[in-house]
């Protein structure tokens, strides 16, 4: 490769995830349009369920707002993350099961009229919020091209995105295949193994869901494509990578040393890059995706270190 960014996430408006673009503008949007309409007075619940960047996010725009939040926790979520979320006042619900149950309660949870469901992933009848949440996103590709130009770089020629639900890849594909003029960017998804859903939906040609295991990459453990980022996925995405989780743990410790916090999640980019360019048939793919030895790569790094604590000291 000629060139390979890294897009760090790890100080994003005060947390370490970029979470908190989608969360900020979907609850903007959400209180405005409710006001518009005369809603009832006082604080409403914003409800969501995460895997915990996300939910620290929602919580923190709530109490930042004078509004309440009610998070829902899956199993494997580390302590330290739960406590993240508590400290920005919200009430948090350990759930025993995985991801997709948690979001099933959220959505229970979020019935009454004080409460409002704010979920980063869509299902048919619930796609507005999580429209907003990924237009919010999409400020991450605008500042991505505004980066490599002050770089002198150009546009990039590769995007590895970490996908749990898809809405983030949502975005980036939404971006980058509006692009009038130029050769767009080849973009691949990279999920853990535990958790692929978007690489079996792809491979199937229809929207999934897996069941998922324990992975460092708790960011991304989700076992469903988002019905509303399944379309740009499967049309807009050219490769899609499954990784272990010892590649994301050698990725990040390698990002580290070269000055990058990145968590497990964050640093998927770069161990699906290594795990697609890499290897046999490695030429073949790399042609595939109009890589060559001046190609600029951009990784997608979307939490620090610090924000995943399952990768320190639990593995």
């Amino acid at each position: 490769m000629g060139r390979v960014f890294v897009k760090d996430e790890s100080n994003r408006l005060g947390l370490p995830a970029f979470k908190a673009l989608g969360a900020s503008w979907a609850v903007h949007r959400t209180l405005a349009e409710r006001a518009a309409n005369g809603g009832r007075p006082g604080p409403v619940t914003l409800v969501t369920a995460t895997d915990g960047n996300h939910g620290r996010a929602v919580a923190r725009t709530a109490r930042l707002l004078g509004q309440n939040a009610h998070v829902f926790v899956p199993r494997g979520v580390h302590p330290r993350a739960v406590a993240a979320i508590v400290a920005e006042r919200a009430r948090v619900t350990e759930v025993a099961g995985a991801y997709d149950e948690a979001v099933r309660l959220a959505a229970a949870a979020a019935a009454g009229p004080d409460a409002v469901l704010v979920q980063d992933t869509a299902w048919e009848g619930y796609e507005r919020i999580p429209g907003w949440i990924v237009e919010g996103y999409s400020t991450l590709c605008v500042e991505i091209d505004e980066q490599l130009a002050a770089a002198g770089a150009g546009g990039p020629d590769l995007v590895a995105v970490p996908v749990g639900v898809g809405s983030l890849a949502q975005a980036v594909v939404t971006h980058y295949r509006s692009r009038r003029s130029g050769r767009p960017p080849a973009l691949l998804a990279v999920e853990p193994e535990a958790a692929a859903c978007v690489l079996e939906s792809l491979a199937l040609g229809e929207p999934v869901s897996v069941s998922t295991g324990h992975t460092t990459m708790a960011g991304l453990n989700c076992g469903t494509p988002s019905s509303i980022a399944w379309p740009y996925l499967h049309g807009g995405l050219d490769a899609a990578v499954a990784v272990p989780d010892a590649a994301g743990a050698r990725a990040s410790a390698d990002l580290a040393a070269l000055g990058v916090s990145s968590g497990p999640c964050g640093a998927a980019a770069l161990a699906g890059i290594r795990a697609a360019l890499n290897g046999a048939g490695a030429e073949e793919r790399r042609t595939a995706l109009g890589l060559g030895p001046a190609s600029v790569v951009v990784l997608l790094s979307t939490e620090g270190r610090a924000a995943n604590p399952q990768a320190e000291g639990a593995t």
